[in-house]
């Protein structure tokens, strides 16, 4: 039973492990280095997996009794996530130092990916009959 509770999460985990594969190949295909940035892919996965995790269980927390408000803490878990990720990000869009264009995109497509992840989860328990 609490398996098939926290079935979400084990489907995000699927999907980071997935996407980091997917993603640290470009980078070796394209022969980019990431060694210069400030936050290394893995350490961007880390992150946002941990942002993802804890938003899915907010929201798997309230599902059984507050099932009609998943939605406003989906969004309010974006909006607080979006703001930690604003703060994680200054570093990159002050350095004047470094070409950090690459850094940036990395950032940005990592974010977006986490974001459709949680989206996508959070739509399946809205979707799920009661």
């Amino acid at each position: 039973m609490l398996f098939k509770n926290y079935k979400p999460i084990l489907h995000l985990f699927f999907l980071a492990i997935a996407t980091y594969i997917i993603h640290k190949g470009a980078f070796f295909v394209l022969k980019l280095n990431d060694q210069n940035f400030h936050y290394s892919i893995e350490i961007l996965y880390l992150i946002f997996l941990v942002f993802a995790t804890v938003l899915l269980i907010v929201v798997l927390r309230f599902k059984k009794d507050k099932f009609d408000s998943i939605g406003m803490f989906f969004m309010a878990g974006t909006f607080i996530q979006m703001f930690l990720s604003y703060l994680i990000l200054r570093p990159i869009l002050s350095d004047k130092i470094h070409n950090v264009a690459v850094e940036k995109t990395n950032f940005f497509v990592t974010f977006i990916l986490f974001l459709l992840f949680e989206t996508l989860l959070t739509v399946r328990l809205l979707n799920e009959k009661r």
